[in-house]
Order: structure tokens, then C-alpha cells, then sequence
């Protein structure tokens, strides 16, 4: 049975009762990632002739892989950081489903604890997996919560973690930042760090800079209402051979056409009410047009604001300032090394980590992951990798590494004599910010121009849900939309509980 099956929701779709939409349909989605392989996948299976159209020279989005040559001559695949696939991303499952029907690849973690200085440990291990009965358990077993500490908890603070409502959340509390929340709950600063912290920094927006509302509606989706105990999977083997070239294969098997280091730069209307795409390949070629019935725009957010500002007939006035209000979050950082000698094999294969400045968690990729796995031991190294999220603005490469590096070599001793036998580090900043009082001008899957329609972690979406599963959620609500004027079946889309277990219903 798959995971999450007795836990999840069916997200109401509009009826349809064709299994495909006419001969000679055609769809252009701009963007490679998740999002957009999602909605291709859907309009594909759906008899649309499908054209994919991606800046870069592969598939994957912010999750594509490049090849790093290490000096021994072995070439690995790397990708952006450590991502988890936790059990309740029902509808990403149900996408990685068409190329791993089994979901063999993905290999369950039992714990990823959080550690902080001094040896303190949060452990989410064999947890209840229903309210409240989760919480009691997490705080009996918290180095850093003692019970004379529930005296001076704020408990009608507290409470609205339990009473999410989509609409009565965002009313109240959209407007409030999560640190001015969390600041209301009157946690003590050792017991915040290690439960909250962690948690909101993992949405790469800091604490002051976004909405309240967004952080109930994620503590919501990944713990209130999550049936599965809050365990997450990971791939066993890097992406490109775990995902992006199973899946290029399954597309092109539905007649998908790829255009890769192709950048979609315009948007305009066609003959007969159909869309002309123009891209330009990034190698300076000529530009060249893409007429479709509909469009999905795929893209990240400075993708979207390129193309939208690049079209000015693409819908009203009023959608077109929400897509220019979108905004970025602070930097984050991946220091992956490859170090000469192994870590203690008894270290988890990630752990978050608490109270330590500009670093947020370590992950062993020899216990996960194949390729990582031969060559440590062909080498008899280890692959280690820090993130460090929401990187403030001033700080500077040197003083981030030395401040990751002090982090790793405290909590993993042994890695202090490690040489490094090749490294990746980088800093991006593409990630979206849901700043408070943003959630109302957000732009949603649906859009004025009929036939266009948008794909994305940024979208917003009418049930709770974050990262690569609102990506992968927005997909298959972006063509379930599209296909409806041929009231073509829709894709099935999943969630939690909508509701809180005190909840309001209204």
C-alpha cells in the first residue's frame, strides 16, 4: 500500500468524462522542473502533443544535475543540496509513480534529529502520528522543554497550530510575521530553537520577513495533520539517474517534444485563440515560435517576471502587478566535500542542527545514495554536505564557510583532520519569499488569458502544501485547468486534512 493512502483527502476537480482532449491539441510548458514535467505529464497522457521547453541544457529545474570531475578522474553527478521526499508529498508520489511504479527508489529515513551545542538532541523517531498526542510525545521527550516550562507557555497562542483553517488563518493572521508568532508563544529560547527554528528555517525565509499565516499553514501540512509520523524518503541514487532521464524517457514515449537550452522569452496571442511562445536558444541562436493551444509557464520566479514583462498582452493589468510583486527570499548555501577519510558510521544520514549561526544541517551521502556510496568506498572518504538557509545580506563567503565548517567540525570531531579531496560551494537565491500580507495578491494556478495557466513552489493553492509537492500539485492542477473546456478526466490531486483538529468549520 502506499504511504499515506488512509490519511489523505481528495482535492475537489472539476467532473470531466473524455479520456483525451481532440486530435492535434497542442501544449507548450516552459520549464523543466517538477512543475512543469508534472503538467506535461498529465496533457501528454491526455493525447496533447506536448513541447517542453527548458533554459537549461537538461531537465530537473532547480533540481537538475551537472558532472563534477574529481581529482582521482571519477566523474559524479551533483545537484543542488539534499532534498527529502516526505510521505505525505502525495501528489509527487503519485507523479515519481509513472517512472518507478513501486517507489523502490526511495529509501526511508527513521530519524534526522536535531542537534544543538552541548550535546542537546531532538529525536522525531516513532512518534504518534496524530494531534495531539504528537506534541505531548515531542515535548516529554525534549532535552530542552521541562514541564514547569507549560506554565508560562502562551496556550491560546499555541492552540492555533491546531486549529488551521485555510481561509480563517490567513484572515487572522497573514499580516503578523512568524517571528512576532512564535515570539507570542513564550517557548523558551533552547526548546524554540531546536522545535521551530529549525522548522521555519527550513523554507529558506527567515523568521521576521514571513507571514505567520504561511508558517501555521506548513507546521499544518508537515506535522498537525500529517499521517505519516513525520518521516521522510530519500533517493537512492543521485537525480539524473533516480529521476530526470526515466522521466525524459517516459515522455518521449508520449510523443513529448524537448527543446532544451531553449529560454522562453515572450508570450502573445496566435490565430484562432491559440499562443505563440518565442524562445531564443541560449547558445545565440535565432529565436524561434512556438504556436500552442494552451501554455503552462513552468518557471521560477524571475523567469515568470522576465516573461510577463517581455508580453504585454498576457492578461489584465491587475494579474500582471501580482506577478511583478512576487519576491525572492535571502540566500542559501551548499557546501558539498568530499573528504579523504570516512565519518563515524554511526552518524545519521542528515540531522538538522540548532543554535549554530549560518549553518542548518549535515547530510552523509554514502548512506543514501549509490553513486556517493562507491566512491567512498572506492576511496575511503566520505561525501559530506552543509546547508545553511536564509543567509543574511552582508554576509560574505569567507565568513560563511568558516562559521559552516566550525559548525561540522563541533558536532563531527572527526572531520577536523579530514582532508578535502574536492569541493562545491555555492550560494543561490531563487527561492520564493511568502513575506507577510502577501497571500492575497499571490497569483494562482488560473489565470485572465484563457489557455495560460502557471506552475510552481510559489503558486498559491487552495489546500496546504509546500516545496517540490506544491510544485508538482500545481502541475497537475495547471493542465487538469487547461483540459477543461474539452471536460477531458482530470488528474486526481491529494491532500491533507484541510482543517485542523479544532478547527472552525464554516
Amino acid at each position: 500500500m502506499t504511504p499515506g493512502r488512509d490519511g489523505r483527502q481528495p482535492v475537489p476537480q472539476r467532473p470531466g468524462d473524455r479520456d483525451g482532449a481532440p486530435e492535434g491539441t497542442r501544449a507548450v510548458v516552459v520549464g523543466g522542473g517538477l512543475a512543469g514535467i508534472a503538467a506535461a505529464c498529465v496533457l501528454a497522457e491526455r493525447g496533447v502533443e506536448v513541447t517542453l521547453v527548458e533554459r537549461e541544457d537538461a531537465l530537473g529545474g532547480r533540481l537538475r544535475t551537472w558532472t563534477e570531475t574529481l581529482p582521482d578522474g571519477s566523474e559524479l553527478r551533483m545537484e543542488r543540496g539534499f532534498h527529502a521526499f516526505f510521505r505525505q508529498y502525495y501528489n509527487l508520489r503519485e507523479l515519481l509513480q509513472r517512472v518507478d511504479p513501486d517507489l523502490r527508489r526511495l529509501v526511508r529515513l527513521h530519524d534526522y534529529p536535531v542537534l544543538a551545542p552541548g550535546g542537546a538532541v531532538q529525536s522525531f523517531e516513532d512518534l504518534p502520528t496524530r494531534p495531539p498526542w504528537n506534541i505531548v510525545s515531542l515535548v516529554r521527550r525534549a532535552d530542552t522543554f521541562r514541564y514547569r516550562d507549560l506554565l508560562k507557555v502562551n496556550g491560546l497562542a499555541a492552540l492555533e497550530m491546531l486549529r488551521f483553517n485555510p481561509e480563517r488563518t490567513y484572515e487572522r493572521h497573514d499580516g503578523t510575521t512568524a517571528r512576532e508568532y512564535l515570539d507570542s508563544l513564550r517557548f523558551p529560547p533552547a526548546a524554540r530553537r531546536m522545535m521551530f527554528d529549525v522548522f521555519s528555517h527550513s523554507f529558506f525565509n527567515p523568521e521576521e520577513h514571513m507571514s505567520a499565516a504561511d508558517l501555521l499553514m506548513m507546521f499544518h501540512f508537515y506535522f498537525m495533520a500529517n499521517p505519516e509520523g513525520l518521516v521522510f524518503d530519500v533517493l537512492d541514487d543521485e537525480f539524473e539517474t533516480s529521476l530526470w532521464t526515466p522521466f525524459r524517457a517516459y515522455l518521449e514515449g508520449l510523443g513529448v517534444t524537448f527543446r532544451l537550452g531553449v529560454e522562453s522569452e515572450s508570450i502573445a496571442p496566435a490565430n484562432e485563440g491559440r499562443w505563440s511562445v518565442v524562445g531564443r536558444g541560449t547558445a545565440g541562436e535565432p529565436a524561434e515560435s512556438m504556436v500552442a493551444d494552451m501554455v503552462v509557464l513552468a518557471t521560477a520566479v524571475p523567469g515568470l517576471q522576465a516573461i510577463a514583462g517581455h508580453s504585454p498582452d498576457l492578461a489584465d493589468s491587475v494579474w500582471r502587478r501580482s506577478v511583478a510583486g512576487l519576491s525572492l527570499t535571502l540566500p542559501f548555501a551548499v557546501w558539498r566535500m568530499w573528504l579523504d577519510r570516512p565519518v563515524d558510521r554511526n552518524r545519521h544520514p542528515f540531522v538538522g542542527t540548532a543554535g549554530y549561526p549560518l549553518r542548518d544541517n549535515i547530510s552523509v551521502y554514502e548512506t543514501f545514495e549509490e553513486e556517493s556510496r562507491r566512491w567512498a568506498r572506492s576511496a575511503g572518504g566520505s561525501v559530506v554536505e552543509l546547508h545553511a538557509y536564509a543567509v543574511p545580506e552582508g554576509v560574505g563567503e569567507a565568513e560563511l564557510r568558516k562559521s559552516m565548517l566550525e559548525g561540522l567540525h563541533d558536532l563531527y570531531p572527526e572531520t577536523r583532520d579530514a582532508g578535502v579531496v574536492h569541493e562545491v560551494f555555492r550560494v543561490d537565491r531563487d527561492c520564493p519569499a511568502f513575506p507577510p500580507g502577501g497571500n492575497a495578491g499571490r497569483p494562482g494556478v488560473e489565470t485572465p488569458a484563457k489557455g495560460v495557466a502557471l506552475a510552481g513552489d510559489y503558486v498559491r493553492l487552495p489546500f496546504p502544501t509546500a516545496l517540490m509537492e506544491r510544485a508538482t500539485a500545481s502541475g497537475f492542477m495547471a493542465a487538469n485547468h487547461l483540459l477543461t473546456p474539452w471536460d477531458v478526466k482530470p488528474e486526481p490531486i491529494w491532500s491533507v486534512p484541510l482543517l485542523g483538529p479544532l478547527a472552525r468549520r464554516r
